[in-house]
């Protein structure tokens, strides 16, 4: 079923007429943004870039440096590490190594900068978007990189691309006998750990190694999950040297919003913290045929597809779900899927982050829009015909979507991994650096 432009609006006001009362009641007694807010008391953060560059990057010296960031990597000033390191004039920086969107963050989804001389500071950039550990391996050499920095802000999700960038490093930096440096920041979800596990089988390149959907770490603690649990399979051995500069002040139940800092985008489809905290959850629409918001100036917070009307958001209101609310939209992509077609659906609204739980969320989400419209479809990629399932490679196996399509209730689809992220969730617990209730 299609609807055009004027069903749609017919249909929304309609829809705006019979969303249920009590569900709107609730979404408006949850505890609001302000409110968490204001219950953490106001220490600022301070991230370990912040810490390096506060002893002129004392760490670094004496050493022939290779710098893995994006625009994410900056300080108080607002000035990235490359240019304050470059400048400072402390540091030998042999070649900088661009992620997915590049070091200076110019390119989309699934695209980078290549190989090129940064026009500012004249030092050589290196395209480490997609290198496995060989091509790595060869870009240290190349550059006779000694140590490797890594400062990238993540976002906590298992298929958002930079940790496994991260991962690469690892394996390279054990294969050179290099160094590696963690200047380490928030996870802005949190540190809880959510979600089903990814089996080898299914890795790819948004999933790469055993660790559930939201891994609840941060970057420097998966770095050390990952030298002790990985790297002496995958590389041989483990690290000669990890070092993580620790943030000062964050708790892993510090919403991002409170931590004093600056938020850049990790990615264009990134824009805020909201946008990361349904990510680990909407990101699975990209598994289907419904936008997940990509050409929106909300991405994974606006979800929808032509087919869709006010009911998906009447069916979602009523479910009541704890921390967020879903209120009916209508929005025509830019670019990505639909483009230029208005499409019906939903925004999430996250009324409290410590109670939102965004996977759990966006699979009742799936739940009932398959059960709502015949026109919803898995996404089909005809390129991997024994792996031809998007969503496989990101929730980890076949389960959920062979679930979803048999009709099963979103309950037993989420308890289908109690028990693999409950052994995750133990196994982590040594490499964690940082306290709160989630730990």
């Amino acid at each position: 079923m299609n609807l055009n432009r004027r069903q749609l609006l017919t249909a929304g006001a309609l829809g705006a007429v019979a969303v249920p009362t009590a569900a709107a009641s609730s979404v408006a007694a949850q505890t609001s943004p302000a409110a968490y807010a204001s219950s953490y008391p106001s220490n600022p953060v301070t991230t370990g870039a912040q810490s390096a560059a506060a002893t002129r990057w004392s760490a670094l010296a004496g050493q022939r440096v290779g710098v893995i960031t994006n625009p994410t990597g900056i300080l108080t000033n607002l000035r990235t590490v490359v240019d304050e390191m470059h400048e400072s004039g402390a540091v030998d920086i042999v070649g900088v190594f661009g992620p997915e969107h590049g070091f200076r963050g110019t390119s989309q989804a699934g695209d980078s900068e290549g190989n090129h001389t940064d026009p500012r500071t004249g030092l050589m950039v290196y395209d480490a978007y997609g290198a496995n550990a060989a091509k790595m391996t060869a870009l240290f050499r190349t550059a006779g990189v000694e140590t490797v920095v890594f400062d990238i802000q993540d976002v906590g999700s298992r298929f958002y691309t930079y940790i496994w960038t991260m991962y690469t490093a690892m394996r390279a930096a054990v294969a050179v006998g290099a160094r590696f440096v963690v200047l380490d920041r928030p996870n802005p979800i949190g540190g809880k750990a959510m979600g089903p596990m990814m089996t080898t089988p299914w890795t790819s390149g948004v999933g790469a190694k055993e660790i559930v959907q939201a891994h609840g770490m941060t970057v420097g603690e998966l770095a050390r999950y990952f030298d002790a649990e990985f790297l002496p399979a995958d590389a041989g051995g483990r690290l000669t040297d990890l070092t993580v500069i620790e943030v000062k002040g964050w708790r892993r139940d510090v919403p991002y919003a409170v931590t004093g800092l600056p938020w850049v985008m990790p990615s264009p489809n990134m824009p805020t913290p909201d946008t990361a905290l349904a990510y680990p959850g909407t990101g699975m629409f990209e598994g289907t045929n419904l936008s997940e918001g990509r050409g929106t100036t909300r991405p994974f917070e606006l979800i929808g597809a032509p087919y869709v009307d006010y009911k998906w958001a009447e069916r979602l209101a009523a479910l009541d779900l704890p921390g967020v609310g879903f209120r009916e939209a209508y929005f025509t992509p830019t670019f990505g899927k639909h483009v230029g077609v208005v499409c019906g659906g939903v925004q999430l609204h996250v009324t409290d982050p410590t109670a939102f739980d965004p996977i759990r969320s966006s699979v009742e989400m799936l739940v009932e829009a398959k059960a709502l419209y015949r026109d919803f479809a898995w996404r089909y990629d005809s390129y991997d015909p024994a792996r031809p399932y998007w969503i496989d490679k990101l929730t980890g196996s076949q389960r959920l979507r062979t679930q979803i399509s048999a009709g099963a209730p979103a309950a037993e689809v989420v308890g289908a991994w109690r028990d693999e992220l409950a052994a995750f969730d133990a196994k982590r617990r040594p490499y964690l650096l940082y306290n709160g209730p989630a730990n």
